[in-house]
């Protein structure tokens, strides 16, 4: 990638307080990516059992955070990849900040600068916000793309599957790939610029920390391309990779002139040992000023809804609207529908097993009441009066969950019977309706939630 000229670091906008994103926690996410590499032959490609456990060690940790993950697979000529999504189940679901970057890597090597690195510093601002007490104004999105190696795969493929009245909901999307080269330079990119006020606050915080950048012309090679050919406004940020850094570029970032910026690019030597721990620092705290900042961000009010608030609250367009685990939402005939063929079928399984559905909604302050109902349909396979298998109906307002009802085998009838609580207490506030199935190791029980509902008065 060739860098432009510098351009004038002029502060353009006030920087928000940011975080200081640990940068121990974030050599400690390359340390466990490493070690996944090491012991799947060497990398973490597409296809390969190395990116399989990439995923798997992200989605852990996000789990455990509370962010709300779901995973997109997709096939590539080496094989099933997959993205991980996730969301902060706060905030307005119509206007969606999103940071993103890819995981997998080369097939030559561990790929921990490119793009570890950047996977590395998402993750953790991602942890931080969780651990923060924040209240998010919009809905946080941040993903983890899969075949980027291979031509942009996943992130096309994300983008390409999203229904069009949910891509109008992204306001941005952040790009991050590679932050810790060792032989580092600080680079910003977009490829809108036109009123994409992103850019400016990515250089505002170099300048307000002192650090030279340049803009740079990435030409769409990384995940953002997805983004920008649908009209969203990106931007990014870039250590640099396999072009030499000029002399001027080392008179103010320091490093040697004439020198790669990642020697290391694509090759087997991209290891733990080819970071530079004071640009991967700078990279994340860069990150998790964003996302701070974006969080809070004022795109305008969204008018709230006449009638029902919940989107596609009958599943008829399928999972449009609703997050969480992939399969339940489903016309399966297996067990019916209340009404059309779209229903929430959770559990079933007749083994361990954990699913999720849930949407956020924001309810209006100006309410008198609100109510939350939907038509629960139950049929098992236990017996006796224990309850083996739990249906929770949950809200979650930021990093609290409530549990409004605990459903279970015991007393299932297999007859559809209509549930409502009352909500009126979460006015003005964003929340996610959830309903999480825990299931154990045998014996089928089958939850079925249709024509949802969250009404005000």
């Amino acid at each position: 990638m060739a860098a432009s000229a510098s351009a004038d670091p002029l502060s353009v906008t006030a920087v928000a307080a940011s975080p200081d994103i640990s940068v121990t926690n974030t050599q400690a996410h390359l340390t466990q990516l490493q070690s996944i590499a090491t012991a799947n032959g060497g990398n973490r490609g597409t296809g390969r059992p190395g990116y399989a456990a990439s995923i798997g060690y992200v989605k852990g940790k996000l789990d455990a955070a509370g962010w709300v993950t779901s995973v997109q697979s997709f096939s590539t000529s080496s094989g099933t990849s997959s993205n991980l999504v996730a969301e902060w189940p706060a905030g307005d679901p119509d206007h969606v900040v999103m940071l993103g970057g890819h995981l997998d890597s080369v097939a030559n090597g561990a790929g921990i600068n490119d793009n570890g690195s950047g996977s590395a510093g998402v993750l953790e601002s991602a942890l931080a916000y969780a651990a923060s007490g924040q209240s998010a104004k919009n809905r946080l999105r941040v993903a983890f793309w899969g075949a980027e190696e291979l031509g942009l795969l996943g992130s096309k493929h994300y983008m390409s599957t999203l229904p069009t009245a949910d891509k109008d909901k992204i306001e941005v999307y952040l790009n991050v790939d590679m932050i810790g080269s060792p032989n580092p330079g600080y680079f910003v990119y977009d490829d809108n610029p036109a009123g994409n006020g992103a850019r400016d606050e990515l250089t505002s915080w170099y300048t307000s920390k002192g650090i030279p950048w340049e803009y740079i012309d990435v030409q769409g090679r990384s995940d953002h391309a997805a983004f920008r050919s649908y009209g969203i406004p990106t931007a990014g940020i870039f250590s640099g990779a396999e072009t030499l850094k000029t002399s001027s570029q080392a008179q103010k970032w320091g490093g040697t002139a004439g020198r790669a910026f990642d020697p290391c690019y694509h090759s087997s030597c991209d290891t733990t040992a080819n970071i530079n721990a004071t640009s991967l620092d700078r990279g994340a705290d860069l990150i998790g000023h964003m996302l701070w900042l974006y969080a809070a961000k004022d795109y305008g009010t969204t008018p709230a809804p006449s009638g029902n608030l919940l989107e596609n609250p009958g599943f008829e367009s399928g999972a449009v609207s609703w997050t969480g685990t992939s399969g339940p939402i489903t016309n399966n005939s297996g067990r019916p529908a209340r009404t059309g063929t779209w229903k929430a079928w959770l559990g079933g399984n007749g083994s361990t097993s954990t699913e999720t559905v849930q949407q956020g909604v924001s309810i209006p302050s100006t309410a008198t009441s609100a109510t939350l109902s939907f038509w629960l349909r139950t049929d098992t396979a236990e017996s006796g009066s224990t309850a083996y298998d739990t249906l929770k109906v949950q809200l979650v307002d930021g990093a609290s969950t409530s549990t409004l009802a605990t459903y279970s085998n015991v007393g299932a009838n297999a007859t559809w019977t209509q549930k409502s609580f009352d909500v009126t207490a979460y006015r003005g506030r964003t929340v996610s309706v959830k309903l999480l199935l825990t299931e154990d190791s045998s014996l089928q029980t089958s939850f079925v939630v249709d024509d949802t509902s969250l009404a005000t008065s």
